[in-house]
C-alpha cells in the first residue's frame, strides 16, 4: 500500500523475527506475505520528502517509524542520527538488518506494531513516518503514539501519498477509512505544537519500487514546544 509501515520492543544490532513480536500476527503474516512475494518491495533509496526536511536538522535520536527494508534507517544512521526503527514484518526487517551490517552502521530494531511498542516516551528528537499502514482506531492510538515519542523541541514528520485518503472502498479490502492520514495527526496538535509544514507537494519519488506511481505528497512537519 505505501512506502513503509509500522512496527515496535527493542532488538538489538539485528532483528529476531521468530521472537518478540508485539501486535496483531494476522497484521504481521500480511506484511511478511508482501515482502516475501518480491525479493525487494521498495527502491533501497531514502524517501525524497525526509531527505528535503531533515536537512537543516542537527542529528540527534530518531524513530523511523514503518521502516520496511531499512532505506531511510540506513541513511538517517549514516548522516549521524541515532536510529531506532520499527517494523511489523519480520521479512523486512531481516532485510533492513543486513543493509546496515554491509554498510557498517548501527541500528536499534523493533519488531512491533507501534502501538504496542514499549518506547520510552518524549525521547525522540524525530520522528519520521514515511507512507506508513497505521490502523485507525477509536481512540486514536496511533496517532497519539506518534506525538508521544517525540521531545520537547523535537520534529514529527509524517509524509503520505495525496488523494489516497479521499479514495472509495476497494474491492481488494483497502478502504481509507482504516487509516491514519496527516489531517487525522493534525487535528490533535495543541498549543504544545507549531506546525511548520503542512502541504501537499509534487513527490520527489526513487525510481522504481512499489508505490512508485504516486505523483504528490502530503507533507506535516511539526515542532513540539513544551
Amino acid at each position: 500500500m505505501t512506502d513503509n509501515i509500522s512496527a515496535g520492543p527493542h532488538a538489538p544490532d539485528a532483528p529476531s523475527p521468530a521472537d518478540g513480536y508485539v501486535g496483531d500476527p494476522e497484521v504481521r503474516a500480511e506484511w511478511d506475505n508482501r515482502y516475501a512475494d518480491r525479493q525487494q518491495l521498495w527502491s533501497g533509496r531514502p524517501n525524497g520528502a525526509l531527505v528535503a526536511e531533515v536537512a537543516g536538522l542537527t542529528p540527534g535520536r530518531v524513530l523511523d517509524v514503518g521502516c520496511g527494508e531499512g532505506a531511510d534507517a540506513v541513511w538517517l544512521a549514516r548522516a549521524g542520527w541515532d536510529v531506532t526503527a520499527i517494523e511489523v514484518s519480520g521479512v523486512a526487517l531481516e532485510r533492513a538488518a543486513g543493509h546496515a551490517r554491509d554498510a557498517g552502521l548501527t541500528v536499534r530494531w523493533v519488531h512491533a506494531a507501534l502501538t504496542e511498542a514499549a518506547l520510552p516516551t518524549a525521547s525522540f528528537d524525530l520522528v519520521s513516518a514515511q507512507y506508513p499502514a497505521l490502523l485507525r482506531t477509536p481512540d486514536a492510538a496511533a496517532e497519539k503514539a506518534l506525538l508521544a515519542a517525540v521531545a520537547p523541541g523535537g520534529v514529527l514528520l509524517l509524509v503520505h501519498h495525496a488523494g489516497m485518503d479521499t479514495q472509495p472502498a476497494h474491492d481488494s479490502g483497502f478502504d481509507p477509512a482504516d487509516y491514519v492520514w496527516p489531517s487525522m495527526v493534525a487535528a490533535l496538535l495543541n498549543d504544545d505544537w507549531e506546525v511548520e509544514v503542512d502541504e501537499q507537494r509534487p513527490r520527489v519519488a526513487p525510481d522504481g519500487g512499489a508505490g512508485a506511481h504516486h505523483s504528490d505528497d502530503l507533507v506535516l512537519r511539526a515542532r513540539r514546544l513544551r
